[in-house]
């Protein structure tokens, strides 16, 4: 199966200012209104799917937008792109509810919701928001898995065949989950993260996958991985969507680049931790032309040129969907010089 080449656009729903993460860095503080204005933007310059992360606590101060809230706004003012939740919190939302809320936001949109599938991290804010999250990853897995199972059987019940599920861990009884997704059999179910029991589950149940940042030779060693998981249920591993979530700074030249990485680390907090590499302080005092392996290493970087041939890279290992964490968000120049200059090489009906 041959998949089109995808550009996503992460939206900035929270700050975090300076070099410690380099994913909204030019957010002083969060800014509601100008993160869904820039997912507005995405849509209307042809992205084709926009993505929220899930967290409740996350960067300055904490301050996060809660994802599905705000992914429910950018479905309602937007029109063509797909819509996600970056690894949804399996254990934020009980899967029954989860279930309905995913079938209702995919009829709202027309279809354009992808069930992006996850357990969930950070220990500490499932904790602080008093939330069961076990210690245990196999623990997690199983709870998570089950829900999943939960979630599909209840897209296909109705009012004459209600669904009473007993598992270990979720009870329903005379549930029934209608209106179903409009997508049939039911919105694509993508994973993330390289757990041998998230493999598995991909091989079962999944159309799509995502890796975090990680590079080129891991990314490698993960497909692998994948691929033998599908070869083990006799899966075809070309049935798979696979993403790579990563953050770029693109600009119209190489000093530009400087500049805009300049700015960002203008804005880092007293005591904050920044990037101690000396290449990395090299290239932004000018002493140094060549880009910091702090990014380069695991991220897109570089004027359009620089990053067509970085992407083309993903793309004979096989990565067609990118979701795109813009350095400079939420300042716009980076998505809409992309869009311009390196998405139309990818797509010619751009």
């Amino acid at each position: 199966m041959s998949h089109p080449i995808q550009f996503g656009y992460c939206v900035p729903i929270f700050a975090w200012p300076g070099g410690g993460l380099f994913r909204t860095p030019n957010f002083a503080a969060l800014d509601g209104k100008r993160a869904l204005e820039t997912a507005r933007l995405a849509d209307t310059l042809g992205f084709d799917s926009i993505w929220v992360a899930d967290h409740l606590m996350l960067g300055k101060e904490q301050a996060i937008l809660e994802g599905w809230t705000t992914l429910s706004a950018i479905a309602g003012s937007t029109n063509r792109a797909k819509l996600g939740v970056i690894h949804q919190g399996h254990f934020f939302r009980h899967p029954s509810v989860a279930a309905k809320m995913i079938a209702t936001l995919d009829q709202l949109s027309g279809g354009r919701f992808i069930y992006f599938a996850d357990t969930g991290t950070r220990m500490s804010e499932h904790q602080a928001y008093g939330l069961n999250y076990p210690e245990d990853v196999s623990e997690r897995m199983a709870d998570f898995l089950e829900g999943l199972e939960l979630t599909l059987k209840l897209w296909q019940s109705s009012e004459a065949n209600p669904l009473t599920f007993d598992g270990r861990f979720h009870h329903v009884s005379g549930a029934v989950c209608t209106p179903h997704p409009v997508s049939q059999p039911h919105p694509p179910i993508w994973f993330g993260e390289a757990h041998p029991l998230t493999f598995e589950a991909v091989a079962k149940w999944g159309q799509g996958w995502n890796s975090v940042p990680v590079g080129l030779t891991v990314m490698r060693q993960r497909l692998e991985a994948l691929r033998a998981a599908c070869q083990r249920v006799n899966r075809s591993f070309d049935e798979l969507e696979i993403s790579y979530e990563v953050q770029i700074l693109i600009a119209p030249s190489r000093e530009q680049v400087r500049e805009n990485l300049r700015a960002m680390l203008a804005l880092t907090p007293p005591g904050a931790v920044t990037p101690p590499d000396a290449d990395f302080v090299a290239f932004v005092r000018g002493d140094s032309d060549a880009y910091p392996r702090y990014l380069t290493d695991t991220g897109l970087i570089g004027t359009p040129a620089e990053i067509k041939q970085q992407l083309q890279r993903y793309l004979d290992i096989g990565v067609t969907h990118f979701m795109l964490w813009f350095m400079d968000a939420p300042e716009t120049d980076g998505m809409q010089l992309f869009m311009e200059q390196v998405a139309p090489a990818f797509k010619p009906s751009q």
